[in-house]
């Protein structure tokens, strides 16, 4: 029997377009959400009702959604990207609902865009660009980047690939990680404890999936370890960073600037301190968008759904013991 796929990664809008001819030609039925994305758990109760797989952004699939009544035919959430925070996997797990992703795919493209962050905060290009759009000429003095300190907290495949760019700039590479893989000396990152790689880093960028336990990881205190002239990039996820701190921290110079691609509350709300908050490049988390790397993605999460509705194991997925669970629903 076809299944029938809500889309809400709004991703798909823009390339997704082979993705969903994969997913029709499968014989599948696909929906679109009548809410605004990413989906809360009020709308996708809305949603779910005899849908059997969802190709799903950042909506929240919390255990009460995940054990409702509406999703009842759920047999898959295949996130388009890396993160799964926003899903309670072990519901899911209890439930017989699979959780597939695409690990590896997004490295390349967020180590880029980290890096132009990098780069474009530490020359002040963002700020050189808004200057001149406003009719502007005033030439203005950067930091300097080659040769200097960077410090990735998070040295798994993106900020190894990260690592890996900062050698062509000459850069000494520390890194801290809580279960560092094998390769990181392979890619020319130190491992050194958190509080040494804030103190002597001139750059420091976050590349950590969020837990509970690294909530807030960058506050107050952290900042004030870093150095006057270091720079803070966040493309990871908005949490790990507290926000009323790094707002203090840049209007009373702790540190020299910071880049930011991602927030607590997204899209960024009204009003936010940020908006207003000094020597801050904002970016509207758009680290992993280039296009050729949405279309691999696009279909890679559409082909999980048709290898599954076709009884076949999805390539990637978060728990594999689900396959030899009793529960599974498909």
């Amino acid at each position: 029997m076809a299944w029938k796929v809500l889309i809400t990664a709004k991703s798909m809008d823009e390339v997704g377009d082979a993705a969903i001819d994969l997913l029709v030609k499968a014989g599948c039925e696909v929906v679109f959400p009548k809410n605004s994305r990413p989906l809360n758990e009020a709308h996708l109760l809305e949603e779910l009702a005899g849908v059997d797989a969802v190709l799903a952004g950042t909506d929240r699939f919390s255990a009460s959604v995940l054990a409702s009544r509406e999703a009842e035919s759920l047999k898959i959430i295949s996130r388009w990207g890396v993160g799964y925070d926003e899903i309670d996997v072990a519901t899911a797990t209890e439930k017989g609902v699979v959780i597939a992703y695409t690990p590896g795919m997004l490295n390349d493209s967020v180590a880029d865009y980290a890096f132009a962050l990098l780069l474009s905060v530490a020359r002040g290009v963002h700020e050189g660009h808004l200057g001149m759009a406003a009719g502007n000429w005033a030439p203005r003095w950067g930091a300097q980047v080659y040769g200097q300190t960077i410090g990735i907290i998070g040295c798994g495949r993106i900020g190894r690939a990260l690592a890996r760019r900062g050698a062509g700039f000459d850069h000494r590479v520390i890194g801290y990680d809580i279960a560092p893989h094998p390769d990181v000396a392979e890619v020319g990152i130190k491992l050194v404890p958190l509080d040494q790689l804030l103190e002597e880093s001139d750059f420091v960028s976050l590349h950590v999936a969020l837990t509970e336990d690294n909530l807030g990881l960058i506050g107050e205190r952290e900042l004030r370890l870093m150095k006057p002239s270091a720079f803070l990039i966040n493309t990871a996820r908005g949490e790990l960073v507290d926000e009323t701190a790094l707002d203090k921290a840049l209007r009373s110079d702790w540190i020299s600037g910071a880049a930011i691609d991602a927030y607590s509350r997204e899209p960024l709300p009204e009003g936010h301190v940020f908006y207003s908050t000094p020597n801050l490049l904002l970016s509207p988390h758009q680290a992993s968008r280039d296009r050729g790397t949405g279309d691999q993605v696009s279909l890679a999460s559409a082909q999980a759904i048709v290898d599954l509705m076709q009884k076949r194991r999805p390539q990637s997925v978060v728990d594999t013991d689900m396959f030899s669970s009793q529960n599974l629903r498909s």
